[in-house]
Order: structure tokens, then sequence, then C-alpha cells
């Protein structure tokens, strides 16, 4: 299929998400959409799927205008889509879930899961996908379901297959799967458009790259091209893609966890006998797949999730039965993973929202008034040191971009004198330029002193961060690395093997992405 995309263009209000945006896919390529969080890159493949309709612009399928204004009639079409969040449901088994809006049914009405079974076994084993069609999606790693949702695509007959950033949820080892997977897709004459951000992926599967940024193509790549130069063209300047830090000069133990359990609201172990020692001046990140604990390890640290057993402490005092508000008083600072919902009030202005732990305390307040001038000021310097870009510190925090949102809560959380700060993927959803200036700041942080815990499913930012890995796996820690354990054993160690057992598997069977470092 020869598929292009003329002229369109989408806004939603007074933002235009995408400005007349032209592009050609090839039959049997593997087209590369690269750019930052926002750039409006998933609008416009929105737009291919039937999921938005363009302000203007056209679809062009094999040298005809098509209207695709449903997925059903993108599926008619022959375009597929793989979503980030996936669409299945739980319960059902992978053929059930197939199954769903195309049920074929034999005599009486009956559905006939026998003929998805097979249908299921035939892509299955014709694409090398390696799926049970019996298997309930609850039950299979997230790679496997990513695996059916292609498997869905693939039984809809789609000769143009859109991968929305498919590789946030998957390990190393299942990206290196998905790479091959994508290349037999290309053998077989399917095109392929794939969503990222991410530089090393696109460098290790990319036909050809094309760049959005701020709702523009502003122009295409070779794979050839250095991950610098991609990301000037994503950002629109030169960014530092790797942090300049010194060795880490660590002093004493500041956090302390021993034998932390934590039971979830199903009643399973998400936190499993948990043994973890950050010390003052260095960064320990924990690394992982989505999933795995780390959300409940760290609300447990600040005393939003109950502990079920173990102990924690804080330059060696318990804190373990200590109320969020004496353990932020103690000294902790906690950059939450879903900042819209846990890191600010998003009808706050910026200058409140930065003192929304400090307002009870001088200078921010007078017995029971607030000081407002000397909020103000606070923000004024805060808005300064951090780079915090805003029109006015009395706008609304939700008026901010991603990036400017995420600083505003780091600049609230250091603003004050820290023992231990938790940062709970730290970037995600921010720029590459807002990511330059975020890790040198968690770094000078350290530098001061700080114990610094980060919590991140990407291995780039462990490895621009890190002075030592915490691996975790179903809510155990399976391993503690130094920060130059290669890429390939830290994939395999997420996916539940031990320290030894990765180096082996690792020097025996590279994964596409390691070899790349």
């Amino acid at each position: 299929m020869h598929l292009e995309l003329s002229g369109l263009t989408k806004s939603f209000g007074s933002l235009v998400a995408n400005d007349s945006i032209d592009l050609v896919i090839e039959p049997g390529e593997i087209h590369c959409l690269l750019g930052e969080n926002g750039a409006g890159k998933s609008t416009l493949m929105n737009m291919l799927y039937g999921l938005l309709q363009p302000d203007s612009g056209e679809i062009i399928i094999n040298g005809e205008k098509v209207v695709i204004d449903s997925p059903s009639a993108a599926i008619r079409h022959g375009i597929g889509m793989v979503h980030q969040h996936f669409m299945l449901v739980p319960v059902f088994t992978v053929a059930e879930n197939i199954m769903l809006g195309r049920e074929q049914t034999r005599g009486g009405g009956v559905l006939d899961r026998k003929k998805a079974y097979a249908r299921v076994r035939e892509l299955s084993d014709q694409y090398g996908l390696h799926v049970d069609p019996g298997a309930l999606v609850e039950d299979i790693p997230v790679g496997v379901q990513q695996r059916v949702e292609i498997i869905k695509a693939l039984a809809n007959d789609a000769e143009v297959l859109i991968l929305d950033e498919p590789t946030a949820v998957l390990t190393p080892s299942e990206i290196d799967d998905l790479i091959a997977v994508m290349r037999q897709f290309k053998e077989a004459g399917t095109s392929i458009v794939f969503i990222t951000h991410k530089l090393k992926e696109v460098k290790a599967i990319a036909d050809k790259i094309t760049v959005i940024r701020r709702g523009k193509v502003v122009g295409q790549a070779e794979p050839s091209a250095s991950e610098e130069e991609l990301a000037e063209m994503m950002v629109g300047r030169a960014v530092e893609l790797v942090v300049d830090k010194q060795e880490a000069d660590a002093g004493d133990v500041q956090l302390e966890v021993r034998g932390l359990t934590v039971i979830d609201e199903r009643g399973h172990t998400a936190v499993d006998n948990v043994d973890l020692d950050v010390r003052a001046g260095e960064i320990v990140a924990l690394a992982g797949v989505q999933g795995n604990g780390q959300t409940e390890l760290t609300e447990a640290l600040l005393g939003l999730t109950p502990v079920a057993a173990g102990a924690i402490s804080l330059g060696g005092k318990n804190i373990t039965r200590a109320g969020t508000r004496e353990r932020l008083e103690a000294g902790i600072g906690y950059v939450p993973e879903d900042r819209a919902h846990d890191g600010f009030v998003g009808s706050f202005s910026v200058a409140e929202n930065l003192v929304l732990d400090l307002f009870r305390r001088a200078p921010f307040s007078a017995g029971v008034a607030l000081r407002t001038g000397e909020i103000e000021r606070n923000c004024e310097e805060r808005v300064e040191e951090f780079d915090i870009r805003t029109q006015s510190i009395t706008l609304p925090v939700s008026s901010l971009s991603g990036g400017n949102q995420q600083k505003v809560v780091l600049a609230r959380e250091l603003s004050r004198s820290l023992k231990l700060l938790v940062a709970s993927q730290p970037t995600r959803g921010v720029d590459v330029g807002s990511i330059e200036f975020l890790h040198k700041r968690i770094v000078r942080e350290r530098d001061n002193g700080t114990a610094v815990l980060i919590v991140s499913t990407e291995l780039d930012e462990i490895a621009a961060l890190a002075d030592r890995i915490a691996v975790m796996y179903r809510g155990r820690i399976v391993g503690i690395v130094g920060a130059d354990t290669p890429r390939d054993e830290l994939g395999l160690m997420m996916a539940g093997a031990s320290k030894q057992e990765a180096e082996v598997e690792a020097t025996e069977h590279p994964t596409t992405l390691g070899s790349m470092e």
C-alpha cells in the first residue's frame, strides 16, 4: 500500500496540534515518526486511524483520496493500530480478544472459538509471535500482550501497521523481539509507522525518519544520523545527551529499608521483603518494567501506602509509622510519577504550587495568615533558578507545558534542605531539553550531599544518573549492580534473571539495542 497524508491539520481550541503535515509511507518500509512528547505524533496517527477527524487536508491511499471517519473505516482500508495503552479485556483469552468486533459463529449462533484459535496460531506461527490462544490476557506478560494487539491488527489484514510508543512497557529483550517481528513484517510487504521519542530504537530499526516539532514536520533524517543530530531536530537546539557528573562521594546511609513488605488493594504482595540502602551523596536508581512494585515501594517510603512488614529508617531514625507530613518535615522530598494527580494542584497558581508543603511555616505565613509577598518573591526566585517558562506566576500551573510543570514540582521539593530525594519517573512526558536540565539539577542535589532514589523505566535515564542500580522484579530486588552494568544484563534482570544468569545470557545472546551502546 502507498499511503500519503497531505496538509493534515488539527486544532483543539487555540492549540494547533498538527499544522499542515505532509507524510508519505511507502510499501514495506519502517517509517519512524520521531518527536518529543506533545509534538503531535499521536494526534496525527489518531486521524489516520479514524479516532479524530482532520480540520483540513487529505488521506490518499494508492492514489485515491479516502475518508477515514472511524477505526472500522481504517481497518477496511487496511490500516491497523497498536495503541500505547493496550485495548484488551484482561479476563478474556487471547483468542476471545481477537474475536471481539469480528465474531464468527457456527450453528445456533454459537461463537466459533475453534476458528479463532486456528487464526491466532496461524498468525503466531507465520510471524514468530509465540502466543497461546487459550491464555487469559491478565496472566501473560506485557510483552506478550503487545503481540496479541499486533495479531488483532494482522487478523484484520492490515497492510499498514501503526505502533504508538510500542516499547514504553517492554524490557530490552522484549524490545529486541519486537524489532525482529517488525523486520519480518517489512519483508512480508507490510508498512510500519513507528511512533517514538527514543533515539536508540529509531536508529536500530528505521528505514526513514520524519521529525515533528510543535505540530509541524521539521525535516527528515537518515538512520545513520547521530543521536545528537536527531535530538537537535526534535528540540530545535543542541542538547547534551550525556550527564556530566563526577564519581559519587557517598557518605553515611540516609535511607535504610529492611524486610519491607506491602500488600496492594487486591490483596497481592506488591513489595516482597525488600532490603535497600541509599547513602548521602549518591544516586541509587530503581530499574524495572512498570508494575513490578516500584510505585508501592516509593509510596510506602512517603507513608502513602501502609506497610505490612519491615522497617524504614531515615538518618538513623525509624519512620515506619510516621505520617506523610512528618516524613516530609524530617527531610524527604518527593517527585511522584503522576505529577498531575499527585504533584500539584492544577487550578492553583505557579506561586501557590511552589509552597504547597511550606506555606504553614515562616516566611510564608504569620499565624493563620499567608504572606503573599513572600510567596511571590519565592516564586520569582524559583522561576529564575529552574528556568520555569510561564507568562505569569499567577497563572494556574495546569496552563504550563509538561516539562515546566515538572520543573515546578522539582523546584518546590528542592527549595528546602533534604536528607532524601525520592523521584519517580522524574522526566516522564518531558521534552529532551527539559530532561537535560532536570538531570543536571538532580545530580547537583546529589553533590550537595542528599541521598537520591530515582525510579525509572528508561534505561537511558538510569545510565545517565545512577551511581548504583537496584533492579526490581515482581516486588523483589533481584540484584544491586554498578552503574556501568551493560544494558543487556539490566534487561535480563528486569525480566527476573539473577545477576549471574544475566551476565552469562547477555554474553551469549546480545540484544540489538545493547550492541548499540
